[in-house]
C-alpha cells in the first residue's frame, strides 16, 4: 500500500511542485511586500505581456490563492495521470493562449491569479470527453461537470467583484480549442477503443495470397510435409533412372 502512494506521489510530482511554487511566491510577496501585482498582465501596454507567463503565480490574497489550490492540484492531476501525451503541451497552451487572449481583450486594469488557467483545464478536460467519446474521457468528463458546474457563473462580467472574469472566459475558450487541436491524440490507455472490429480480420485472411492453412499449420506439420515432399522427389529421381536404363 505504500508503494503505491509513494508511486501516486510520483506520477503528480509536477502539479505538487507547481502548487508549491505558487505558495512560496504568495510568502514572499506577503512577508517581504514584494508588490508583485505588476507581474500581471496589463492589457494592450507592452510591458504587460510578460503576465502572460507571470501572472498565474501571482495572487491577491491568500483566499485567492487558497480558492485556486485544489482546482490547480486535481486538474493538472488528471492531466498528467490520463492525458500524459498532450499533458505538458495542453497546460502550456492554455496558459500562454487564455494569457494572450487577456492581454488583447480584457478591461485596462492588472490581471493576476491562476483562475484564467483553471478555467482552460476545467474546459480542456470536458471538451476532450465530448470530442474523443471514449469511456474514459466521459467519465473524466462527467467528473469535471459535477466538480465545477457551479464555475460557469464566473465567466460573465462582474464588475462589482473584482474578479478577472475576462481570463475566466478566454480560459474556457482557449481549453475547449486546445480539447479539439488534441483531441486525435491516442494515450496508451485508450488504444483498446480504437482496435479494428473482428470481421476487419476476418476480411484480411480471406484476402491472402497462400491458401489460410498454411499459416495455421505447426512446425512438426511442416516437417512432416517436407518429409513427404524429398520422398516424392527421391522416388520420381528413381523411377527416371530406372527409365534411363
Amino acid at each position: 500500500m505504500h508503494q503505491d502512494f509513494y508511486k501516486f506521489i510520483y506520477h503528480i510530482r509536477h502539479p505538487l511542485f507547481f502548487l508549491l511554487i505558487l505558495w512560496l511566491v504568495e510568502v514572499a510577496d506577503v512577508y517581504f511586500s514584494l508588490g508583485l501585482t505588476v507581474l500581471g498582465i496589463y492589457p494592450r501596454e507592452w510591458s504587460g505581456l510578460l503576465g502572460i507567463f507571470t501572472s498565474p503565480f501571482v495572487h491577491s490574497t491568500w483566499g485567492h490563492l487558497a480558492s485556486n489550490s485544489f482546482p490547480i492540484l486535481s486538474l493538472t492531476s488528471i492531466m498528467v495521470l490520463f492525458y500524459r501525451k498532450v499533458a505538458y503541451q495542453s497546460f502550456a497552451s492554455v496558459m500562454v493562449g487564455t494569457g494572450l487572449m487577456v492581454w488583447l481583450f480584457a478591461r485596462p486594469s492588472y490581471h493576476i491569479g491562476a483562475s484564467g488557467l483553471v478555467y482552460g483545464l476545467i474546459a480542456f478536460i470536458f471538451w476532450t470527453g465530448i470530442f474523443k467519446k471514449n469511456p474514459k474521457s466521459i467519465i473524466l468528463s462527467l467528473i469535471i461537470l459535477t466538480l465545477y458546474a457551479g464555475s460557469i457563473e464566473g465567466i460573465f462580467p462582474n464588475v462589482a467583484e473584482n474578479i478577472s472574469w475576462e481570463s475566466h472566459l478566454f480560459g474556457a475558450l482557449v481549453g475547449l480549442v486546445v480539447a479539439f487541436v488534441f483531441k486525435s491524440v491516442i494515450e496508451e490507455d485508450e488504444m483498446q477503443y480504437h482496435a479494428p472490429p473482428s470481421w476487419a480480420y476476418e476480411n484480411q485472411i480471406k484476402q491472402f495470397f497462400l491458401p489460410r492453412d498454411t499459416f495455421e499449420k505447426t512446425k512438426y506439420q511442416r516437417y512432416l510435409d517436407y518429409l513427404e515432399a524429398e520422398r516424392l522427389r527421391i522416388e520420381f529421381q528413381r523411377l527416371n533412372e530406372l527409365g534411363e536404363n
